[in-house]
C-alpha cells in the first residue's frame, strides 16, 4: 500500500501538470492553479484512493482523478466560503477574492464545481451514474449546509442539535461522500458503500469540530486568521455552548462583546476571557472525542465485514490527521 504522504503528493502533481486547469481565458484558470497550489492535507482526495482500495483490493493510485475530483470540488467551496466570509487569508496567502475579485472567484468556483462533475463522470464512465448521483446529493447538501450557516446569522436562538445537522451538512457530508464515491468505484455495493459514508460522515463533524476549537485555541502556525468566528459572531459549537451555560451576569457581558464592532482584538480575548470561565474547550473537546468514539464503533464494523484487514488503512488515515485514534 502506498503511503499516505505519497498519495498526497500525487495529488499535487495532478494538479500541477492537469491540462484541464491550463487553458484560457487566463483569469478564469489562473486562480484555480493558484488555490490548489496552496495545497493542504488533501484528505477528501485521500479518502476517496483508500476507499477504493478497499473496496476494490486494487492499486489507490487506479482512483487518483476521481480523488483530484473531490479534492477539485472542496476547493471550490474554500472559494466561495472567502468571497462570502469576505476572508483575507487561507492557508496563510491570499484569498481568491482577495488577490484577483470576487467575480472572478465566482466564476473560477463554478469552473471547478463544473470540472470536478467532469471528472467523476470520466475516471470511472461504467460506474459514471451512481458515482454522479452520489456526488450530486453530496453537493446539494453541501449548498444547505452553507445557506443554513448563513441563516444562523440572522436567528437569535439557534440549538447545539442545528449546530450539528448544519456542519454535517457543510462539512462530514463531503467526508463521507469521498468514502462512499471511491467505494462504488471499486465495485463495493450500496450497503457497504453506505457503511462507510457514515463512517466518515461521523468522523468530520468531529474534523469540523476541531476546526472550530482551532480557530479559539489555534496551534502553531495556524494559516487562518486567529479569532475570525469570534470576530464575526458566528454560531459555533463553542460560542453555542458559552450562550447556553452562561450565567446572567456572563451572558451580558458576552452580548457586550458580540455587538463590539471596532476593537476586534479586544472582542477575541474578552470572548475567549468567557469561555476559559465555562470550561468551553473540555466541552468542546468532549463533543469531538464523542464522535470519534462514534466512528470507531462503525470502524470496528468495517474492520470485521471486509476481507483482508484493508479497512485499518482508512482507520489508520483518520487516527493520523485527527491526532487520535478513530
Amino acid at each position: 500500500m502506498t503511503s499516505f504522504n505519497q498519495l498526497r503528493e500525487d495529488i499535487d502533481a495532478y494538479f500541477q501538470q492537469c491540462a484541464d486547469i491550463q487553458h484560457s481565458p487566463e483569469r478564469l484558470y489562473a486562480p484555480i492553479r493558484y488555490i490548489l497550489a496552496l495545497k493542504g492535507k488533501r484528505i477528501r482526495a485521500i479518502l476517496t484512493q483508500l476507499a477504493y482500495y478497499v473496496a476494490s483490493g486494487e492499486a489507490a493510485q487506479n482512483a487518483l482523478k476521481l480523488g483530484a475530483a473531490l479534492e477539485m470540488f472542496h476547493n471550490f467551496t474554500l472559494v466561495h466560503d472567502d468571497i462570502m466570509d469576505n476572508a483575507p487569508t487561507r492557508r496563510g496567502e491570499p484569498t481568491v477574492h482577495e488577490k484577483w475579485d470576487a467575480n472572478v472567484g465566482i466564476l473560477s468556483g463554478d469552473t471547478m464545481f463544473a470540472l470536478s462533475m467532469q471528472w467523476i463522470v470520466e475516471s470511472f464512465p461504467q460506474a459514471a451514474g451512481s458515482l454522479a448521483l452520489a456526488f450530486s446529493q453530496a453537493a446539494v447538501a453541501v449548498c444547505e449546509g452553507q445557506m443554513e450557516d448563513m441563516d444562523f446569522a440572522l436567528e437569535e436562538n439557534i440549538h447545539i442539535s442545528q449546530y450539528i445537522e448544519m456542519i454535517r451538512k457543510k462539512t462530514s457530508v463531503l467526508i463521507g461522500a469521498s468514502l462512499q464515491i471511491g467505494a462504488l468505484a471499486g465495485g463495493a455495493d450500496k450497503a457497504l458503500s453506505q457503511k462507510m459514508y457514515r463512517f466518515g460522515e461521523l468522523a468530520g463533524i468531529a474534523f469540523q469540530l476541531q476546526d472550530d476549537l482551532m480557530d479559539a485555541y489555534p496551534p502553531a502556525n495556524f494559516g487562518k486568521q486567529v479569532g475570525g468566528d469570534i470576530i464575526e459572531n458566528k454560531k459555533t459549537f463553542l460560542l453555542l455552548t458559552a450562550l447556553e451555560n452562561a450565567n446572567p451576569q456572563q451572558l451580558i457581558i458576552l452580548n457586550q462583546l458580540l455587538n463590539e464592532t471596532e476593537n476586534t482584538a479586544g472582542k477575541v480575548a474578552g470572548v475567549l476571557a468567557i469561555y476559559e470561565e465555562l470550561e468551553i474547550r473540555k466541552h468542546t473537546e468532549t463533543a469531538i472525542e464523542s464522535y470519534f468514539g462514534q466512528a470507531r464503533e462503525m470502524a470496528k464494523e468495517l474492520l470485521a465485514e471486509i476481507p483482508d484487514n484493508r479497512f485499518a488503512v482508512i482507520a489508520a488515515y483518520l487516527e493520523e490527521i485527527a491526532g487520535r485514534k478513530v
